[in-house]
């Protein structure tokens, strides 16, 4: 969702790559649904691994709770944003994750355009 938000709202100003420690290969039906309420279709995105992604360095890597199972991926700056995964929260709850992932995009996006 993270990619996806990134796309949506500062495909100008960052170049976003989504990778996960353990894919599953398969773009969970939950955050497609999530997703196309923000009208912008997931299911054409597939799950993939950190190992899918170019190699860096890049200027940010973001990760996403996923503490010392995280790969180590290149960057000047790294933050991690530890939000439960959703996958098995109510519809509702799956909702509210997938909003603070948005406003958290929006806010490093909003860090990259002031300098």
């Amino acid at each position: 969702m993270a990619e996806a938000f990134t796309r949506l709202h500062g495909s100008d100003v960052i170049e976003a790559f989504s990778a996960g420690s353990s894919p599953s290969g398969v773009v969970n039906p939950m955050a497609i649904r999530a997703m196309a309420e923000r009208s912008y279709d997931l299911a054409s995105h597939r799950s993939k691994g950190v190992e899918e992604v170019p190699e860096g360095p890049y200027d940010f890597v973001i990760t996403m709770g996923c503490g010392d199972a995280c790969p180590y991926v290149a960057a000047e700056q790294r933050d991690d944003w530890a939000l439960p995964d959703p996958k098995a929260m109510s519809p509702k709850e799956f909702n509210e994750v997938r909003d603070e992932i948005e406003r958290r995009v929006k806010h490093l996006i909003a860090q990259v355009e002031a300098g």
